[in-house]
């Protein structure tokens, strides 16, 4: 019945050709392996993402009525709280492994020729991440949720010349306010996702059409005493093992630490001790406050430019990295980029908990 089936369903879409071309393909096999599961472990979180989002749709209401729909999906609504929760845990494991693939990404050089558009495609798609989870933060309209916003849109507002006026664009005004809201579901449901998918299909192309890299280390061994393995069924059934443990851990913290709902935001009240935005944008916000303290008073303004400046220049340089480190041999250059991507990691590391250990 099943070969039946099978024989069926191939005469008309021809699996047994794609199945013959993804056996062909083969995965580097050494002790690093581990680190090329974590793109496909992002693809996972982005599908639960899209799945759980579809279903809080039936019954989110934006604007006016947006902290009241959320409070219902939560407390009144049969295994609303599981769905929402699912939702925003996998939001947050979403931005952790796209920081890990693209921190494994960086260190194995896996930037270099032929892959610089891929490096390139991926930045975008985890600027693209970073900008769902911060547009999805304020759908809720709770305290936090609405003065974490007010915090997190001073960082794009402290550009010098567009920061004001683009920020109160997506803002609808002066204030965070239902019209935020409004737009911002807008956002994260129509714009973000017509621009992410695009780009996400032309990254998957890209790493199908050049496979995956390898270590340079790897790469300076004789083509006969590398290993590698199938992409099918090998790499591919441990690709599904490890979405499996990351379905079980996105399990067991939405069922053990469920996402709760605050008290509706009232912009009148003053906002609550320790605010401070989602903690991908910490070590960006704690900079931030340091420069603000180094150049207090009439130097304010200039602190916070020259935070957003160096913050700028940092991006601009991570991107352009594959321009920079292009030779397939570990010479200066090369060791340059792995001490400025070592830098990059602990700045944002320290930067992070010493935020945290601030509040």
């Amino acid at each position: 019945m099943m070969k039946a089936l099978y024989r069926w369903v191939d005469e008309r879409l021809s699996l047994s050709e794609i199945i013959k071309f993804a056996s062909k393909k083969t995965v580097p096999a050494h002790r690093h392996s581990f680190w090329y599961f974590w793109g496909g472990i992002s693809l996972f979180f982005f599908i639960v993402q899209c799945l759980t989002g579809v279903l809080l749709l039936v019954y989110y209401r934006p604007g006016p009525e947006a902290y009241e729909s959320v409070r219902q999906i939560t407390n009144e609504i049969e295994f609303g709280w599981l769905i929402r929760s699912a939702h925003s845990w996998s939001a947050n494991l979403m931005v952790v492994a796209v920081f890990v693939h693209m921190f494994s990404v960086y260190f194995m050089k896996a930037y270099r020729a032929p892959r610089e558009f891929g490096w390139w495609s991926g930045m975008l798609l985890l600027i693209l991440t970073l900008l769902f989870g911060f547009s999805g933060y304020l759908l809720p309209m709770d305290e936090l949720a609405y003065f974490a916003t007010k915090v997190g849109l001073s960082i794009p507002e402290a550009l010098p010349v567009i920061g004001q006026p683009m920020t109160n664009l997506f803002r609808g005004g002066l204030e965070v306010s239902e019209i935020t809201v409004q737009r911002f579901f807008a956002l994260h449901v129509v714009v973000m996702p017509a621009i992410f998918l695009p780009i996400l299909i032309f990254h998957l192309w890209l790493v199908q059409k050049h496979g995956n890299a390898t270590l340079p280390s790897e790469e300076a061994k004789p083509a006969s005493e590398r290993k590698s393995i199938p992409f099918f069924p090998n790499f591919l059934m441990q690709d599904l093992a490890m979405w499996l443990i990351a379905l079980n851990v996105l399990a067991l913290c939405a069922s053990i630490y469920p996402w709760g709902i605050g008290e509706e935001a009232d912009p009148l009240k003053p906002a609550p001790e320790g605010i401070h935005p989602e903690w991908y944008f910490m070590s960006a916000f704690q900079t931030l406050k340091i420069l603000g303290k180094m150049f207090s008073g009439e130097l304010a303004a200039f602190g916070e430019g020259l935070g957003i400046t160096l913050f700028t220049l940092g991006l601009l340089l991570w991107t352009l990295i594959p321009l920079y480190d292009n030779k397939h041999v570990n010479g200066r250059r090369a060791r340059n980029a792995t001490y400025f991507g070592l830098l990059a990691l602990g700045i944002i590391i320290v930067t992070t908990i010493w935020g945290y250990m601030s509040i």
